[in-house]
């Protein structure tokens, strides 16, 4: 999946972008964070836990 559309699904869930990190960008919904890598192309399998923990609620 590319990195923009994983940003962009992040976005639709109320996620925010927060800070860089060293390989990492730093994403937060004000309560929770979530480390997305700053690659072109995210693994698949990445990409969906990533949403998952995403859509989780507290």
């Amino acid at each position: 999946m590319k990195r923009r559309e994983l940003e962009r699904q992040l976005r639709s869930l109320g996620w925010r972008f927060l800070r860089h990190g060293a390989k990492h960008d730093v994403w937060s919904d004000g309560e929770r964070e979530e480390a997305v890598p700053r690659h072109v192309e995210v693994n698949e399998k990445l990409a969906a836990a990533i949403l998952r923990r995403a859509m989780k609620k507290v």
